[in-house]
């Protein structure tokens, strides 16, 4: 009977285990380098959805475009961030065209599964402009892809995932693309094989130097091995020969603590690389609104401030004739504020200091 390692074993489990989630097109499809990250891609995303019904379909689309503008502006966290909750709403007006696939896997038992998979094509110049107006940070294009150094202990050893192994570590590169970016594997040969040690240590000199055949020059450093508690990561990233972050993570689940490395990649990327928003800051506004002439034209300004998701409240000051001198607190500047006022404002203008208005 053939003897099969401690470490095939683990990476066939983890393999095992990833398939039972992704779909079959995804399954005969994987680049072994990882997959890459396109700017068209950036603004597509893929949502499971129970049908194709209407609701279900609009609820997949503000899903869908919570993950582009977390892709867009590589903060994982995007979705609690002021005035994006309530965008979201409004997901169908971003979107530029969508399809259903339906995906076939294996459960654990070894079942057919069937599931039904949104996907999402957003504009393009509607969303940057959205992202500016919610005081988003934009991860700009092009995105680097660091090469992973990670090695595996299932307590035979640790073992280097190199590309012939690249399925084993499929929870990593699938989290990277769902960030935003890429991740690649080394060719894993005898000399880098050989590399283990280091690796294990974290000596980022000694794997900066095998590294550096590979561009760009960042590397992913990584160890995975049972503990007590599950299964531990330890990570550190290191762009041009200088440690950027560490950080390490406890799960039970083999793929979770894997995946970890791509978000703290993504986190250290973004922390460098990542540019403020456009639309200034945050904060309280004086804005002038004229020809307010009854309660309906006062109830139809203040509707339609209340709807746009820049606006986080809104305090009278001062009225006088048909003038209105609101303070509008804005999750950006003035200049997300006139990029949502939207074609159905029922006000125009917004010159001078502070801005004025005009009712239609």
């Amino acid at each position: 009977m053939r003897r099969i390692s401690g470490f095939a074993l683990a990476a066939a489990l983890l393999l095992a285990a990833t398939l039972t989630t992704l779909p079959v097109q995804a399954q005969s499809g994987l680049r072994t380098e990882g997959d890459a990250v396109s700017a068209r891609g950036l603004y597509q995303a893929e949502v499971p959805v129970n049908g194709q019904g209407e609701a279900e379909r609009q609820g997949g689309f503000a899903r869908a475009l919570g993950s582009v503008l977390g892709k867009l502006s590589g903060d994982r966290g995007v979705m609690s961030r002021p005035g994006v909750g309530a965008e979201l709403r409004n997901a169908k007006d971003y979107v530029d065209g969508y399809d259903y696939r339906q995906d076939q896997g294996t459960s654990a038992s070894g079942a057919p599964t069937f599931r039904t998979t949104l996907v999402v094509r957003f504009d393009e110049d509607q969303v940057n402009g959205l992202a500016g107006a919610l005081g988003l940070p934009i991860w700009p294009q092009p995105r680097p892809k660091p090469v992973v150094w990670l090695a595996i202990n299932d307590g035979s050893g640790p073992r280097l995932v190199g590309l012939p192994q690249s399925n084993a570590a499929r929870p990593l590169l699938n989290r990277a693309v769902e960030r935003g970016y890429s991740l690649g594997l080394p060719a894993g040969g005898a000399a880098e094989q050989a590399l283990v040690g280091a690796i294990w240590r974290q000596d980022t000199a000694a794997v900066a130097r095998a590294s550096s055949r590979y561009s760009p020059p960042m590397q992913v450093i990584g160890k995975l091995y049972r503990d007590k508690s599950g299964w531990t990561a330890d990570w550190v990233f290191v762009d041009a020969g200088k440690v950027l972050a560490k950080w390490s993570i406890t799960d039970a689940d083999a793929r979770r603590a894997m995946a970890s490395g791509a978000d703290g990649t993504a986190d250290a990327l973004v922390k460098r690389y990542g540019k403020r928003g456009t639309a200034g800051p945050a904060g309280t506004y004086r804005v002038v609104f004229s020809g307010v002439r009854s309660t309906d034209d006062y109830l139809r300004l203040t509707g339609h401030l209340q709807k746009m998701a820049v606006v986080r409240r809104i305090t009278p000051v001062r009225a006088s004739g048909d003038t209105l001198e609101l303070d509008l607190e804005l999750v950006s500047g003035l200049a997300g504020f006139r990029r949502t006022m939207g074609d159905q404002a029922p006000f125009t203008g917004g010159e001078g200091e502070p801005p004025a208005f005009q009712m239609r």
